[in-house]
């Protein structure tokens, strides 16, 4: 029987918990309407209250931190992907592939999961990402550049954003000529 245990990251984003089965992540919940919703949700979609227990989620945890204060690029998390599947995973594995500190519109996304014209698709998976943050959904704008939605909270994305490119931005400059 698989372990399912949950530890809560208290981010400049709000309340996150992060739940793990085993040792790999299949969900991290930025806890807008908090944690104990999302304590619930999860329950309810894995059919068994996560023990709390920050063991497996302690390196993760330390991840976010060096994450948040512009010292990672990229996650190093093993991630269950059960809750996503087809189109949605590849699109949101195409995510992944985008540079930290840059951003790539929809249909460009679609054309890297290799569906171009699934532009709205790729919205759809990136709402329903059970992994933000970790697979870089806020990456993915439109085709305009302008932001969009993120879950009804796009002021935490042009948070991960500005902190993104201020890391670039004060790499490059620290950089000698």
């Amino acid at each position: 029987m698989n372990r399912v245990t949950s530890t809560e990251y208290d981010g400049p984003i709000g309340p996150v918990l992060l739940t793990f089965v085993d040792d790999a992540l299949v969900r991290l919940d930025v806890a807008h309407g908090g944690i104990e919703r999302a304590r619930a949700d999860i329950s309810q979609r894995l059919g068994v209250v996560p023990d709390p227990d920050p063991g497996p989620g302690a390196d993760l945890v330390a991840q976010l931190d060096e994450y948040f204060d512009g010292r990672r690029r990229e996650f190093d998390v093993d991630l269950d992907w059960r809750f996503v599947r087809g189109f949605t995973r590849a699109a949101l594995e195409a995510t992944r592939e985008i540079p930290y500190g840059e951003v790539a519109a929809y249909g460009e996304v679609a054309m890297m999961a290799g569906v171009a014209r699934a532009a709205r698709a790729v919205g759809t998976a990136c709402a329903a990402s059970p992994f933000s943050i970790v697979v870089p959904v806020h990456r993915v704008v439109r085709a305009d550049g302008s932001i969009g939605e993120y879950g009804g909270h796009p002021e935490v994305k042009q948070y991960l954003l500005s902190l993104e490119s201020a890391a670039v931005a004060s790499e490059s400059l620290s950089e000698p000529v």
